[in-house]
Order: C-alpha cells, then structure tokens, then sequence
C-alpha cells in the first residue's frame, strides 16, 4: 500500500485532519495515523520499533528512523492507518 495516497490521490494534510488522522511531526516527515482504522496487524511495531513503540507517548517518534525506513515500514500497513508527507518535497 502507498502511504502517501489514498484511492490513488496524493493525500494532503488537510485531508488526513478531516479524516481523523493525528499528525506526529518529523523534521523531513510527518507520519499520521488513525486509530479507528488501525487493524492492530504490527508491521509498524515489528518494522521499526525506534519509531513506532506502543505504550510510549508519543508512540511515533518520527525522527528515529530515516525517511526511506520509515516510508518502508508505512507501506506494509495493510489498513492504511498510517500515512506520510514528505517534507523534501519528493
């Protein structure tokens, strides 16, 4: 899944907002994720638990990946509740 579309359109910040997505700020990317679309699968936690570490708050420390890992690990969430914008403007 590309986490930075949804049905195949770039997703924007003001659309994630008004979709229920909490916004956790890094300094070239920002991650977002809904819980209520959450399928609590674990491929966020297992693929890199430096970002995503549950019980910890904030639970997404964007900056504790590289971009490239943490749009990988993204990727394998299979509901969709995470997504990203690139602040690099690729």
């Amino acid at each position: 899944m590309d986490g930075s579309k949804i049905n195949d359109k770039n997703v924007t910040e003001e659309l994630l907002l008004e979709e229920g997505y909490r916004k956790y700020s890094g300094e070239k990317l920002d991650i977002y994720y809904s819980k209520d679309i959450c399928a609590h699968i674990g491929n966020c936690v297992r693929g890199n638990p430096d970002v995503f570490e549950v019980g910890r708050r904030p639970w997404i420390i964007t900056d504790n990946g590289s971009v490239e890992e943490d749009i990988r690990v993204i990727n394998t969430c299979p509901s969709g509740a995470l997504k990203y914008i690139r602040k690099d403007g690729k």
